[in-house]
């Protein structure tokens, strides 16, 4: 008896040492994000343990999270879902199903998951499309866009670029209802990064005629060049997208090589010829006073020329939309950019809004002081919270009045 008593008591130990997790004193429901971090980290753990046993992929071990969140593309009484194609690439197609009083809005949707992970048909992002599709009276377009270890940059930009372009066309605005001067792109964290990345794209695509109304990014990730941001230092272990995942998700968007991974972790990885690049991300200058703190500005190390001469794309503006000029960010539409104070790529949103700003873009940007990386997806029961109530609602009023 006394023995299993010991037992117990040290599993119970156990479990809450692996369950408690230091957090932030302004974090939003705690506890609740402990529980949410703890899952994930569970995740993680296991994957790695596959991934070193040569069982399966890190990433394919962690997108198990993806399957087991996967919901059909059944109708309800607001909306009808359909998984289709576009382009010959999958997407979730959103239809109001009430009488439209005029043309429709329109919105293309891409998901996170660090261009490794996500699918449209989440549960999180199909009762998001959902919503939006019902209470703004648009047509939303999930997009499946291939992911990686399987593939690399370009592959995920071409699928999202070639969905957008493809839904564009008049006669497919047409068909679906959409008022030309009402259609948007969104994305949240590594779809953010690729609705940036199509909305700077369109600008000098001369068989693209329609213009967008707006980009909406939620937590984007915005550049590759400097991974030691004072967003990355203050929240190197937070939830839910510690600094070593973010890393290797960028690494492995590029390549497989762990080589890359390896010299990102350090923020070695950019080679001398591309130092100039830096202006375009230099936080000492982007970032207002109390996001630098008493972070010390001394600009990356740069790396050896010959590890970026294979995996060169992080260095390109269609994966880091940061390192777009002046002169064309200043064509871009009106954005909406959502950055959460606990997380690593807090930085990058707040950057690319002040750059947007100061060339000439109407900017609306909302910094949750409260809030992680990913809240805005926790919705739904069990993973519910209020801050992500919160900031879908904030979103929803600006583009009830903006799209």
């Amino acid at each position: 008896m006394g023995a299993r008593l010991l037992c117990l008591c040290l599993l119970t130990a156990l479990l809450g040492y692996y369950i408690y997790t230091p957090l932030p004193e302004d974090l939003a429901e705690p506890w609740k994000v402990m529980l949410v971090s703890a899952a994930f980290r569970a995740v993680g753990h296991l994957s790695e343990a596959a991934d070193l046993l040569g069982l399966m992929h890190y990433m394919e071990g962690v997108r198990l999270i993806t399957v087991l969140e996967l919901v059909s593309p059944s109708p309800d009484e607001n909306v009808t879902v359909t998984d289709t194609k576009f382009n010959n690439v999958p997407v979730r197609l959103y239809l109001p199903r009430r009488a439209p009083d005029g043309l429709r809005r329109a919105m293309v949707y891409f998901h996170g998951g660090g261009w490794c992970l996500g699918d449209a048909g989440m549960k999180s992002y199909d009762h998001i499309s959902r919503r939006i599709s019902n209470e703004l009276n648009a047509v939303v377009v999930s997009v499946n866009y291939r992911l990686a270890p399987q593939h690399h940059f370009p592959v995920q930009f071409e699928d999202v670029y070639s969905v957008t372009k493809f839904f564009l066309q008049s006669k497919v605005l047409s068909q679906y209802g959409v008022d030309p001067a009402r259609v948007c792109v969104a994305g949240d964290s590594a779809g953010g990064n690729l609705a940036a990345a199509v909305a700077q794209q369109l600008l000098d695509d001369p068989e693209v005629k329609t213009k967008l109304k707006a980009q909406i990014l939620l937590y984007p990730a915005l550049q590759a060049l400097d991974l030691n941001l004072p967003s990355y230092r203050d929240n190197d272990n937070k939830p839910l997208l510690p600094r070593s995942l973010m890393v290797r998700f960028w690494s492995e968007y590029f390549t497989s090589d762990p080589a890359l991974r390896e010299a990102m972790a350090s923020n070695r990885h950019v080679p001398a010829d591309s130092g100039h690049l830096f202006q375009f991300v230099n936080w000492s200058r982007l970032l207002p006073a109390e996001m630098r703190k008493a972070h010390e500005y001394g600009g990356p190390a740069v790396g050896g020329a010959g590890l970026a001469h294979g995996h060169r794309g992080f260095l390109d503006p269609r994966a880091s939309p940061l390192l777009a000029s002046d002169a064309r960010l200043h064509r871009l539409p009106p954005a909406y950019i959502l950055t959460c104070e606990h997380d690593v790529l807090r930085d990058d949103g707040v950057m690319y809004a002040q750059r947007l700003r100061a060339a000439g873009v109407p900017v609306t940007h909302h910094h949750a002081k409260d809030a992680f990386h990913g809240a805005m997806m926790f919705v739904l029961w069990p993973l519910e919270l209020a801050v992500g109530h919160r900031l879908f609602s904030t979103c929803m009023d600006w583009l009830s009045e903006n799209l």
